[in-house]
Parts: C-alpha cells; sequence; structure tokens
C-alpha cells in the first residue's frame, strides 16, 4: 500500500510540473468543464481582487488565503484595485443575478495571468474556492509549507449544485465528539460542498446538549459507564461503579459550533430523538417513562427484550419537559429544521399504560400508531410556535403524517414515495446507500458492524423515485451512526471515501454520473487527503468474495470480483501470503482443497499491491452461505 501511495504522489508532482499533462479530477464533478492548454502560475505575485466592496467574502476569502499562504509560504492579500501587469485572481458578485447557476453556484475561468471566480451570492464563491483548491496539487490541502508556487491547469468551470440538502448526520449521542472533533468532520464536509450537518444530539447512550432549565439532563444523562470493545457485548452497570464515560456541549460550544459551521455555508439540523431513543432522557428524570423506573445510562449494553426507552405520551409532564428542551434548542440553532428522531418506538408500553390507554379515548385515536401520530403533530405544533418546521425518520408516517413534517427516508426509498405522494418534502437517506457505518468492503478486513453499503452502492443510488414529482425531493443524506465508532480517526474512516460519492450524488447532474470516471477522479483525491491527515478506506479496491455451493457437498466454492476494472487478484489455500507471482484468479470460481481451511487474497494493479490482504476462513464462508 506505500508503495501505491508513494506512486500516486508522484504521479501527482509529475502532472503538475507538465502543464500539458494535467487533468481535471474534482469531486463533485461539475456541471461544465472546459479543460485548455496552458498553466496559471500561483505565487508570491498574485494579486488577489475583490470586483465591488462586499464584506459578506472578506471571511471566506481569508481562509482561503491562509491555507495558500500556508503552504506557499506567501503573503498574498486583498487588493482593493487592478493591478496592470500583474497576474491576478479576481473575485466577483454578480451585480446582475446569473439565473443559469442560482443561489449556490459558480463561474471559474483560469486563465495564464487571470483566475476569475464569480457567483451571484457568497456561498457560490466558497464552492468556486473549494473547487480552485482541487485544481493545486495535493500538498496544498496540507498545512504546512509545501513549495512557493503551484501550477493552476487553464480551465473553464460553470457549476451548481442538483440538490439543496446535501447533508452528512454524525450521531455523538453513542460515543462522545469533542467540540475540536465536530469542528474537524465540518471542514472534511466543506471541501466537497456539503451544506446540513445533521447533529443527532441524544440516544439512549447519552445527552450531549446543555438545557439550562434541566440541569440533570447533562449532569445524568450525559455519562454512562465505561466500557471498550465490541458494542452491544458489554456487561451491565456494576454496584458502585461510576459513570465517566461521554460529555457535553455547553451552550457557548453549541453556539460557537454554528457559528464555525455557518462561515463554511453549512446549516445544522440538530436532533433531539423521541418518543423513542430517550433512555438517557429517562435516566435523568425517571417519571417521564410509562414505567417510571431508574436506569443508568446505556453504554452498549444489552438486557431488555424491549427497550424500556419510550416516553409517555399520555403524561403531560412529558410534553412540558419538552416544551422546555425546544425552547432552549430553537434559540441555539437559527435553521429553520429540528429533527426530531420518531424512529424505532416500541409501543408495547403505551398499550399497558393507564395513561397512555385515557390519551388515546380521550384523542379518539384507534391504536398505538395514531398515539405516535398524535405525539408526532403535537410535537409539529409545539416546534411551528418556536418558528422552526418539524422533520422526522420515516416512522412518522405511521397512524398519519403531521401536516407540515418533512420525511427523512432511512427503511429504503418506500418511506419517501408515500411522504412525497402526499405532498410532503423528503430526504432521501436509505440505509443500504447511505449509511456509513455499515462495512464497505468484506467483514474479514474491516471493523466490526453490521450490513454492508459499498462504495459503488452510495456511488450508484439515485435520490429521486421515477414514480414520484423532484420538486418534493429536498436532497439526500449519509448517516454516520457511532455505536462502533470510538474517535474521530475511526469516524473518518467511515465517512471517507463513501461521502465523497455520495457528494457527487447529491450535487452533480445525474447525466453525468459514470463510475469509472468517479473512480479516477477518487484517486486524485487520496493523496489530498493523505496531505490533510484525514483517514480513509481504501476498501475499494480490496475483492468481492461471494460464498457458492460446490457439487461436493463436503466442499466449498468462491467467487471473486472487484468493485473496480483493472485490478487482478492473486489466492493461496496454503497459509502463505499471496502476492502478484502466485495464482491469479481467472474468473472460475475457486474450490477449497481437502483440508484447507482459509482462502488469503490480495488485489494488484500492474502487479503492485493496491488493497489490503485478506483472510477469510471456509467456516465463515459456510456461516455466509446459510445467512
Amino acid at each position: 500500500m506505500k508503495r501505491f501511495l508513494g506512486a500516486l504522489l508522484f504521479m501527482s508532482a509529475v502532472h503538475f510540473a507538465n502543464g500539458q499533462n494535467q487533468v481535471v479530477k474534482i469531486i463533485p464533478e461539475p456541471v461544465s468543464v472546459q479543460q485548455a492548454n496552458g498553466n496559471f502560475l500561483w505565487d508570491k505575485t498574485v494579486v488577489t481582487r475583490v470586483e465591488g466592496n462586499n464584506a459578506d467574502l472578506s471571511q471566506t476569502i481569508a481562509f482561503f488565503l491562509k491555507q495558500i499562504n500556508t503552504v506557499c509560504g506567501t503573503k498574498n492579500t486583498v487588493q482593493k484595485s487592478a493591478a496592470p501587469g500583474k497576474k491576478e485572481f479576481i473575485i466577483v458578485l454578480n451585480p446582475a443575478e446569473d439565473n443559469t447557476i442560482g443561489a449556490e453556484g459558480y463561474v471559474l475561468k483560469v486563465e495564464p495571468n487571470k483566475i476569475k471566480l464569480s457567483a451571484n451570492k457568497p456561498s457560490g464563491i466558497f464552492y468556486g474556492l473549494q473547487t480552485l483548491m482541487q485544481l493545486f496539487p495535493p500538498g496544498a490541502s496540507g498545512a504546512a509549507f509545501v513549495k512557493n508556487s503551484f501550477q493552476v491547469p487553464c480551465v473553464a468551470i460553470t457549476d451548481y449544485p442538483r440538490f439543496g440538502w446535501r447533508g452528512l448526520m454524525l450521531d455523538v449521542s453513542r460515543h462522545f465528539f469533542s467540540k475540536e472533533d465536530v469542528e474537524r468532520y465540518i471542514d472534511e464536509m466543506a471541501k466537497y460542498k456539503y451544506n446540513v450537518f445533521h447533529w443527532h444530539l441524544s440516544d439512549d447512550q447519552g445527552w450531549r446538549i446543555e438545557i439550562k432549565s434541566l440541569p440533570n439532563l447533562t449532569k445524568t444523562g450525559a455519562w454512562g459507564v465505561p466500557r471498550t470493545g465490541r458494542w452491544n457485548s458489554f456487561a451491565l452497570p456494576q454496584p458502585g461503579e461510576k459513570a465517566t464515560q461521554g460529555g457535553f456541549y455547553t451552550q457557548e460550544d453549541i453556539r460557537e459550533i454554528v457559528r464555525y459551521a455557518q462561515e463554511r455555508f453549512i446549516t445544522i439540523v440538530p436532533e433531539i430523538d423521541v418518543p423513542a431513543h430517550s433512555l438517557a432522557l429517562i435516566a435523568s428524570y425517571p417519571g417521564l417513562s410509562c414505567t417510571q423506573q431508574q436506569y443508568a445510562v446505556n453504554s452498549g449494553w444489552s438486557f431488555y427484550k424491549k427497550d424500556d426507552n419510550v416516553l409517555c405520551v399520555g403524561n403531560d409532564s412529558v410534553f412540558l419537559m419538552l416544551d422546555k428542551i425546544f425552547t432552549e434548542l430553537a434559540q441555539l440553532f437559527p435553521g429553520k429544521y429540528i429533527h426530531v428522531g420518531g424512529d424505532e418506538a416500541y409501543k408495547g408500553f403505551w398499550e399497558k399504560c393507564p395513561k397512555c390507554q385515557r390519551r388515546m379515548q380521550e384523542e379518539h385515536l384507534k391504536n398505538v400508531e395514531e398515539l405516535q401520530s398524535y405525539f408526532v403533530k403535537r410535537m409539529e405544533k409545539m416546534l411551528l410556535s418556536k418558528g422552526k418546521k418539524l422533520i422526522g425518520w420515516d416512522e412518522i408516517l405511521e397512524g398519519g403524517l403531521a401536516p407540515e413534517a418533512t420525511v427523512m427516508s432511512w427503511r429504503g426509498i418506500k418511506g419517501g414515495i408515500q411522504a412525497a405522494k402526499q405532498g410532503h418534502h423528503v430526504v432521501m437517506s436509505p440505509w443500504d446507500n447511505c449509511y456509513l457505518d455499515l462495512y464497505q468492503g468484506d467483514p474479514a478486513a474491516e471493523p466490526p458492524t453490521y450490513g454492508l453499503c459499498r462504495l459503488s452502492a452510495s456511488y450508484n443510488y439515485e435520490p429521486v423515485p421515477d414514480s414520484v414529482d423532484a420538486k418534493y425531493i429536498l436532497g439526500g443524506q449519509g448517516n454516520l451512526w457511532s455505536e462502533s465508532v470510538y474517535d474521530i480517526r475511526h469516524a473518518e474512516y467511515m465517512t471517507w471515501p463513501r461521502a465523497l460519492a455520495l457528494a457527487e450524488v447529491f450535487w452533480s447532474p445525474k447525466s453525468k454520473k459514470n463510475w469509472e470516471g468517479f473512480i479516477g477522479r477518487l484517486e486524485a483525491q487520496f493523496p489530498r487527503m493523505d496531505a490533510a491527515h484525514i483517514k480513509y478506506a481504501r476498501s475499494v479496491y480490496d475483492p468481492v468474495i461471494t460464498a457458492q455451493k460446490a457439487e461436493n457437498a463436503d466442499s466449498l466454492q468462491v467467487q471473486l470480483a472487484t468493485e473496480i476494472k483493472g485490478l487482478d487478484i492473486y489466492y493461496t489455500f496454503d497459509e502463505s501470503n499471496p502476492d502478484n507471482f502466485y495464482p491469479k484468479y481467472s474468473g472460475t470460481p475457486l474450490v477449497f482443497p481437502a483440508g484447507a481451511s482459509d482462502l488469503k487474497l490480495i488485489t494488484c494493479r500492474g502487479g503492485t499491491p493496491v488493497g489490503k490482504q485478506i483472510t477469510v476462513s471456509k467456516a465463515d464462508l459456510r456461516k455466509r452461505l446459510k445467512k
């Protein structure tokens, strides 16, 4: 792998030394790219100039120049007037709106002596700068001096997004991420033109936001007993064991992160997950559940057959407390949406709860599904009174959808189709294409999790079903649940490169989708991520392993494939480690020889290993076959 990364870096350096060989490789793919001959030399003589006096651009341009000056060792600043005879980088907010590019689009033209970036709005300038950064060599993405000048290929780009909602979700409840971690994640999102950060702030495993009127939420709900290892296999809290694992964000932390995101044209959508997934809330205030039992915050242990983590919908105190929570939440987050979860509510406690049954009688509700609908509709009225719109997971459709609710469809696309046909807005986020916590390669070579979502599944996803009016599809979102994600490095590994694929799904024209073209542009991003010290997965290079029944019932055969073209697979059954001098897979299924217990595999390109060595046992393959 080191040899391959070194080769990539060398090729990148050669390309930027020789302008005639440069190829523009941008993610997400722009609407129009017209490459021309020649280069613009970015060095200390470049003059950066803003046409017009627009203070809204000052911070955005300062971000860009700080990065470039760091890696170039230059001191470029913004000049107020033209500099005849000098190379210029000109930034323009269009005095008359260009209807083609809309609010987030831009036009970027690189010529030998001039770069011009124009847009209708500051957000368009910001996104244009992200594209310009990808025209610089990989080292420009780092945080240290590289060299005094860079070649920028001459090109004309016109670009604008397909969807207005281009989101990533980070779950900070199952495992807590520091303020600095969250800001780093937002930085990485911004590079690829994401504009929504969905922040999952509460769940059974932790309450992560300070609510001043309810201090016990963070005194108790933010902390669990420390556990390390495989999720859902931990011991229950022991007598006298202190809850020291977790954390929360103060309201000042929240304000700082909101400002940080706004500076990068990212809107934060906070989520407080109710009525289920509420054990941290219930642990803090036990009277809010139907059973009113006292629980500890769940640190990843599994005990209850049906989780007692659901709020009592018949208890008026629940709504009084939620009103306090969402009042403070609405004051902290300026975006128009608040996410209320609404997913996976076990309704068995409601069926037995006298308060819930009385509520159903008073409201003339036929069943507990309609009781959930009653809860969501009441939440919507609460949020509307605070100037916010409700969004929830597709379970909020059950029992009848709240009048103005937006649906985030995660259990496939069915919920999204149903909501759109009812005239509701939808954010598409089906788990088998958009869940970033799933396996992205063969489980034998990946950290433990559940389910499978390969890079190709994310890239080939289409957010607009044929049967719905596209105007109801706001866009899409990738979701990173953190049950098995302990820290920001692992979060990055699970996010990238699948979030690169989704960035293109949500931004680029549908007509420009091309898997092979994407792979070429993807590989150009890896050296940039290396320079920025971003951890990413290379699982797309690993073989796809499929167990099959053999004619001999005692044997087993294996079909192999690769997600991308041009890779060879080498294998052994004799416990030695294969390289490109071992047998090469020809396409014919492999049969385990008598006595062999393991199959070892590695992929190569041009004789050089590019994937991880994978060892998969015959016993494991038999288990897969049974499933």
